[in-house]
């Protein structure tokens, strides 16, 4: 979890790949931000046409790609986890280049929470609610 909190102390992640080794971390999603700036039609088709959408388009697919990762983790399918992940990931870091947020500016929220709450979790939305109230108790 620090790779989501702190870019500088982010671990190295290994990740088996068809017979190499694919290594990643947190650099992953400011690569993927920097490289929005190069998309174009002939080289990323896909990814050119969720930008020209817009903002509702790509708020609709974000919550799409959560609800799959839900389904793949109630149906105990791991792998499906992680690929719907990487989807959900992907769409995240493209709304925030329409809203105009840098990634940095996420883990400094992220920085700002742990320095608070000893964990960068979600913050509380009102006195004395805790972690009961998440789970619907």
């Amino acid at each position: 979890m620090s790779a989501l909190v702190r870019q500088d102390a982010a671990p190295e992640v290994v990740l088996p790949r068809a017979g190499s080794e694919l290594r990643a971390d947190a650099r992953e999603i400011a690569r993927l931000y920097d490289d929005l700036d190069r998309v174009n039609e002939r080289d990323n088709p896909r990814t050119a046409r969720l930008l020209a959408c817009g903002r509702t388009k790509l708020a609709q697919k974000l919550m799409e790609e959560a609800g799959e990762i839900a389904l793949e983790a109630v149906r105990h399918r791991s792998r499906g986890v992680v690929r719907e992940s990487a989807d959900l990931m992907y769409h995240l870091v493209v709304l925030w280049r329409e809203c105009g947020i840098t990634p940095d500016e996420v883990w400094a929220e992220m920085r700002s929470r742990a320095d608070k709450l000893g964990i960068a979790e979600k913050r509380p939305k009102s006195p004395g609610r805790h972690a009961a109230a998440e789970c619907g108790q």
